[in-house]
């Protein structure tokens, strides 16, 4: 499930990539091309600085995994509770990288798109 994930996310910025040249290329004057790219840079902009403040985030949540860690090895409170704890520290360490690698995956497709739309700007 985990790289049907990926794929999808992979996907659907594909195809939101692939509607931004479409648009692009299309329109025929260069004041609609300039204000349609200007919109795109500003929602991929808006969506780029999302994904990079949720690596903040990330970040935060490793620094609550290794203090888990630290501390569930330090209680011993019996081989039931232990493995619980354990379980649910090692599925939020799987869930906070899935969410990493959705995010490197995000910022590659937006750097695309700022790119495509820089190009169609600064080319007449």
């Amino acid at each position: 499930m985990l790289f049907m994930s990926y794929a999808y996310r992979f996907l659907s910025n594909f195809v939101f990539l692939a509607l931004v040249y479409f648009a692009l290329n299309f329109l025929e004057k260069y004041q609609h091309r300039v204000v349609v790219a200007v919109l795109v840079l500003v929602y991929a902009g808006m969506h780029a600085a999302s994904a990079l403040r949720s690596f903040h985030f990330f970040q935060r949540i490793e620094r609550l995994e290794l203090e888990a860690r630290r501390l569930v090895a330090a209680l011993g409170e019996g081989p039931n509770s232990t493995s619980t704890r354990k379980q649910v520290i090692t599925d939020v360490a799987a869930l906070r990288h899935a969410g990493e690698i959705k995010a490197y995956i995000d910022l590659l497709f937006l750097a695309i798109v700022i790119l495509l739309c820089i190009a169609k700007i600064v080319t007449n």
